[in-house]
């Protein structure tokens, strides 16, 4: 099964901060509360300016896709930082950072460096979260290579000594 009650639970092992994966994860997942936070002036009361970039960049009603884009960035950044579903979230991430280089590219043509509007920040935190991505989906293979099928359910077996 791709996907299992275990990659709902939060474990402690997600917060190691001696394991770099968690580290590069959770900060992968905290920086988009800002990012989401950003959108809206108020509970709820939309940016003008962020609602006039979603317009620019082709996205109609604009208002809808910045209620959608928060969205995605609260869940994305819940499950990241938390490390549950760590292999959909890495990639919703990717996705959502390449809609944000896509964009930036059709309102602001060719820019690279952040400080000018360019998309030096979303392509560092797509090519991290394709990290994190990689990793939880060789984790997860690697978990299910261990594991045998008894009475319909995953028993994980442990290497012979």
């Amino acid at each position: 099964m791709i996907i299992s009650p275990d990659d709902f639970r939060i474990k402690a092992d997600n917060f190691d901060p001696t394991k770099m994966e968690n580290i590069v994860r959770i900060a992968c997942g905290a920086f988009y509360f800002p990012h989401a936070a950003s959108k809206f002036i108020g509970l709820g009361v939309l940016n003008p300016p962020i609602v006039k970039f979603f317009a620019a960049a082709g996205m109609s009603p604009p208002e809808a896709w910045v209620y959608l884009a928060a969205a995605a960035e609260i869940s994305i950044g819940i499950a990241l930082t938390l490390g549950i579903c760590t292999r959909f979230a890495a990639l919703g991430s990717v996705a959502l950072m390449a809609v944000a280089v896509y964009s930036l590219q059709v309102v602001k043509g060719f820019g690279w460096t952040w400080n000018t509007g360019g998309y030096e920040y979303p392509v560092f935190w797509g090519i991290c979260s394709l990290g994190v991505a990689v990793h939880a989906w060789k984790t997860w293979a690697s978990a299910r290579k261990h594991a045998v099928e008894v009475g319909g359910r995953a028993v994980r077996m442990a290497p012979a000594e």
